[in-house]
């Protein structure tokens, strides 16, 4: 089962690059003019380069939008990219349109960027015991050691670092969210996040498993930059927004760890999904698999079919409304906000 995971996502991966905007988004921004702070750091992480031999650290950087008003206690939507694992940006172009669409109505927009394969260095020619000491600081021993059960080869290997290393990270920028919620006016009991593709798969990982999950797992000793992540600060997500997504990663870390991280206290989920999606490890049924797991939980969720849509449908509509109406819709009604 794990290594068709594996195979499957990346077969998938030029999918999940081509996520290119070849339309224009319909919507209208809000009232509020919309305030912009880029490239602020959250945390460190471990990384390599293609010929480094022990991994060094790099900044993790986010970009804050805010609407320019006097308000306070505004609610706010941490949105992680998408890019299969291997790459991605932050500042994608649908991204900025999606945080100026939340803005401009008075929410804080923060939108992240995390480790992905590119800083995973070079282990063409490793053994897997190799591979695991090179690896030792970026993610745990028993992770490492499961991907190797399933795969041998290397792109493959680093894909699944790099999901743990996302995880580790959109943790951290979660706790740095907390940290600093009273300079950005933020309520931290109005806390959503989302995710497109990579992202989507992050942010069911990130709602569904326990806070010391993807942390607790690596010691200071092994990762000093841990230390940089906030590790005293606790935070509660309210929702989920989950762009063409899957569960895999949640599903690994049960199957690693020998535990299930799903129960009644998950918070509420919104899904929109091309029912046409060809990249096999974000086929539509990825979606109605997790909607069968929220209803037997009795949990509320939304799955929006994007009917005849592709993977990454950013510029779909359903009855006239763009992605951008229909999640804020359902955030601004699940979550009892007032902007």
């Amino acid at each position: 089962m794990f290594a068709v995971v594996f195979l499957m996502l990346t077969v998938s991966l030029s999918g999940c690059l081509r996520d290119k905007q070849e339309c224009s988004i319909d919507y209208e921004l809000g009232p509020y003019e919309v305030l912009k702070y880029e490239d602020i750091t959250y945390a460190s992480g471990l990384a390599h380069t293609a010929k480094s031999t022990e991994p060094s650290a790099v900044s993790l950087k986010l970009d804050v939008y805010c609407p320019d008003t006097n308000s306070t206690d505004r609610p706010v939507l941490m949105f992680i990219h998408g890019g299969g694992f291997t790459g991605g940006i932050k500042h994608k172009p649908e991204i900025v349109e999606m945080a100026n669409y939340y803005a401009s109505r008075g929410w804080v927009y923060v939108s992240i960027d995390y480790r992905t394969a590119e800083e995973l260095g070079d282990i063409d020619d490793m053994s897997g015991q190799e591979i695991v000491e090179y690896y030792q600081g970026i993610a745990p021993q028993e992770w490492v050691e499961h991907t190797l059960e399933g795969t041998q080869k290397p792109k493959e290997i680093q894909q699944a670092v790099a999901m743990y290393a996302a995880q580790r990270d959109s943790k951290a920028a979660l706790r740095w969210l907390v940290a600093n919620a009273a300079t950005y006016e933020i309520d931290v009991d109005q806390i959503a996040v989302g995710g497109a593709s990579a992202g989507a798969i992050t942010t069911i990982a990130l709602g569904i498993s326990e806070p010391g999950d993807f942390r607790d797992e690596i010691s200071l000793a092994d990762d000093p930059t841990l230390s940089t992540t906030n590790l005293n600060e606790v935070y509660d997500v309210k929702s989920m927004i989950y762009f063409w997504g899957s569960n895999v990663k949640i599903d690994l870390f049960n199957t690693v760890y020998e535990v299930n991280r799903y129960d009644g206290d998950d918070p509420e989920l919104f899904m929109a999904h091309g029912t046409d999606d060809r990249n096999p490890s974000t086929a539509y049924s990825e979606a109605t698999e997790l909607q069968g797991i929220y209803d037997d939980l009795q949990i509320h969720n939304t799955l929006v079919p994007l009917e005849g849509a592709d993977h990454g449908a950013w510029c779909s509509t359903v009855e006239g409304k763009c992605l951008f109406d229909l999640t804020y819709e359902f955030l601004i009604d699940r979550q009892g906000i007032e902007v």
